[in-house]
């Protein structure tokens, strides 16, 4: 789709094993990415996201910091890996996809790039992040816990970004503004981030205690649900 799509998928090819390693890949990405790729403006947003995740976790003040930083570097993971995925025509998870086929579309907007990328890692990847993480941790994913309280602590860090994104993005991908009224404003103002984590977190306690063969049949449903979540998000503005 763009020229330097085997440079993006060498790139993400091995994921990254620490948090300075995801920002390093994530800012090369955003580098590499012209403003008319549609998958820069996720990764704009997905970089100012870690940023803030990454200077909570150095300031401390968390119950399991090495969690956090863990479930940052497994979740970074899965967006990585879906990308090389896309771009080297390898199964990709649905969800993903509709963002990826999409990336050269100027009548959609910078923020429903953005939010779609956001729904296909928080609905989808963020579980199986989870997951991965207490495997890791010798943890478990459960309400109450040291580490879920963490991990909502930083829900207002995270809000406040979304908020500021769905400011700084709210124009065509090419950068040109959109019409004064049009059916962005309801999916703008109906994306939850809070409440999709909440989702994400209660999914995660499901696949900690299901057999794989269930745990197989969640993702494919949570991954059919998640994509036609992202094409609403995607529909092109007038």
């Amino acid at each position: 789709m763009f020229a330097y799509d085997a440079q993006l998928a060498a790139a993400a090819q091995a994921p990254p094993q620490s948090i300075p390693g995801v920002l390093q890949l994530l800012q090369t990405i955003d580098n590499t990415c012209v403003d008319g790729d549609g998958l820069k403006w996720f990764d704009w947003l997905y970089l100012q996201v870690t940023q803030a995740v990454e200077t909570r976790v150095a300031a401390g003040g968390f119950n399991d910091s090495a969690w956090l930083a863990e479930l940052d570097v497994q979740f970074a993971k899965l967006y990585f890996n879906a990308l090389n995925a896309a771009l080297t025509n390898a199964a990709c998870p649905g969800c993903w996809a509709a963002m990826f086929s999409c990336r050269d579309q100027n009548r959609i907007a910078r923020i429903q790039f953005a939010l779609a990328g956001m729904n296909a890692h928080i609905n989808h990847d963020l579980p199986l992040a989870v997951v991965a993480t207490c495997k890791a941790t010798n943890t478990a994913p459960q309400h109450g816990t040291p580490q879920y309280n963490d991990y909502t602590a930083i829900n207002s860090t995270l809000d406040a970004l979304i908020d500021t994104a769905k400011q700084t993005l709210n124009v065509r991908l090419l950068g040109d503004p959109l019409p004064a009224v049009s059916h962005l404003e309801d999916l703008i103002a109906g994306w939850d981030l809070a409440a999709a984590r909440e989702s994400a977190w209660n999914v995660a306690e499901g696949l900690w205690q299901d057999a794989p063969v269930a745990s197989s049949i969640l993702m494919d449903t949570i991954d059919g649900l998640t994509t036609v979540i992202g094409k609403a998000l995607l529909v092109p503005v007038p």
